[in-house]
């Protein structure tokens, strides 16, 4: 399999993946939510930040989608690098406020890494071939 193939079906997963709990968050924050890691979640008019953290997760998802549909692979790899930050600030969020340390690590910082690896496989594909040295032009005798 081409390395094409293989970061276009790593990548394809990741947008459905983060779709998916993302619009999880909008539907039914409060049955998603303790999946996060987190050991208390907001109540009363808090709950809101719950839809805005799915809400955060549908348009990462719809921003990698956009640039894999389009063919823009290399704005894709540089996405995919920066989008793993947000999975890494959910890991530090979930450790930071005494969270659960296997799902920061196992979820949160698992995603993030995976991410970094797709978009560093990404930049690999994409990358231009060097140019060929100049040589001299042979002279004729």
């Amino acid at each position: 399999m081409s390395l094409k193939k293989i970061n276009t079906v790593l990548t394809a997963a990741f947008i459905l993946f983060i779709l998916w709990f993302g619009t999880e968050f909008i539907l039914s924050p409060e049955t998603t939510a303790p999946g996060f890691g987190l050991p208390n979640w907001p109540s009363g008019d808090g709950a809101g930040f719950l839809v805005i953290k799915g809400i955060r997760d549908v348009v990462l998802a719809l921003v990698l989608g956009i640039l894999l549909v389009t063919g823009h692979r290399r704005a894709l790899a540089w996405v995919l690098l920066v989008e793993a930050l947000a999975a890494y600030g959910d890991m530090t969020t979930v450790l930071a406020h005494h969270g659960s340390v296997a799902t920061a690590l196992g979820v949160h910082g698992l995603t993030a890494t995976l991410m970094g690896v797709n978009g560093l496989l990404m930049m690999r594909e994409t990358r231009k071939a060097a140019p060929a040295p100049d040589m001299p032009t042979p002279q004729p005798a």
